[in-house]
């Protein structure tokens, strides 16, 4: 089925003392460009869906974001907008404007923030990876919320992150700092896409989840996709193997979370993504891990606790970045 457009309010009715500024937001994935007018509040007014279409040409792609831009343009709320945000998947470098999406075989160093700039009236135009986007939203909205020195994950088919140290959002000079799924926790481990040698992505990500339980001999169900999600099933229902494959995801997170603790003294880790879905099963564990790995005194106190933002996370934390970055303090910035 076609992708349709989606655009509605999706807040309360506004009264006039909250009309105020919004940041337009895009969030560029494999599957699907979303795009959004978010508020001060992190409030969605309103949603525009389009087909990524990977599998086609840069101009074919860069046609999906146009016409998600183009709905947003022509809302009744557009002269509000100040500020483009896209969060994106990477590798980026914001430092140039430019993605290189794994999962986007046509784009690579694509010239994104000047097409996106080209399309917006001269608005400012902030680029930065999802993981930071997700950090973002949760620092601002979420549950890193009043935490000065946090860690933010998300652990789906990948494996990607971002940091807040001392109150704001610490990107690096490319945008890519934070991404955790490529620390090594395993020197001699199993050879990972990106070149390296037992990344935390290679132990925790949803379809690795399931590669290693299918090697040790777990089958789905009849009729049930191979997944991590029936991997979890599994577990929950007692399967050993499922059981230690999951153990074994939650231990390389915990090695992740226990190096980055001891490098940058984070306080708290929050964990979002469809992995993360599967709960105690995961988070259970993970803390256990956890306190075998982060022994220092200064390590040892961090929290571990869920995302709580959900889908809309990379919009909302687009929004949050593009505001912290331009100094908007109703968009996170830190004041």
């Amino acid at each position: 089925m076609p992708f349709e457009s989606t655009a509605e309010p999706t807040a309360p009715p506004l009264h006039a003392a909250d009309r105020g500024p919004l940041v337009a937001a895009v969030d560029v994935g494999g599957t699907k460009i979303a795009g959004a007018l978010v508020d001060p509040h992190g409030r969605l007014l309103l949603r525009a869906l389009r087909p990524t279409r990977a599998d086609r040409d840069a101009e074919t792609v860069m046609g999906s974001v146009a016409e998600v831009l183009d709905e947003l343009r022509a809302a009744a709320e557009w002269p509000r907008v100040v500020a483009v945000g896209i969060g994106s998947a990477g590798p980026i470098d914001a430092s140039r404007g430019t993605v290189s999406p794994v999962n986007i075989g046509s784009w690579r160093d694509y010239p994104l923030v000047a097409e996106v700039a080209a399309r917006v009236d001269g608005l400012p135009v902030v680029l930065t990876g999802d993981g930071m986007a997700i950090t973002a939203a949760e620092h601002w909205q979420g549950a890193a919320r009043g935490h000065d020195n946090a860690l933010c994950m998300v652990v789906s088919t990948g494996v990607g992150g971002g940091l807040v140290l001392g109150g704001a959002l610490h990107p690096g000079p490319t945008g890519n700092a934070g991404h955790i799924g490529h620390i090594s926790v395993d020197l001699d481990g199993d050879l990972c896409p990106c070149g390296g040698r037992g990344c935390v992505e290679r132990l925790a990500s949803g379809p690795n989840i399931v590669r290693r339980a299918q090697e040790a001999g777990w089958l789905p169900a009849a009729g049930e996709a191979a997944d991590a999600a029936a991997v979890a099933r599994a577990a929950r229902a007692g399967d050993a193997v499922a059981l230690a494959s999951f153990d074994r995801a939650a231990q390389a997170l915990a090695a992740g979370i226990a190096a980055t603790a001891t490098l940058v003294e984070i306080d708290i880790a929050v964990i979002g993504g469809g992995v993360a879905g599967s709960g105690a099963l995961l988070f259970d564990p993970l803390r256990t891990h956890l306190r075998r790995y982060a022994t220092l005194s200064f390590a040892a106190g961090v929290k571990v606790v869920p995302a709580v933002l959900g889908t809309d996370a990379g919009l909302v934390g687009a929004a949050a970045a593009a505001g912290e970055a331009l100094g908007l303090e109703a968009f996170g910035a830190v004041r």
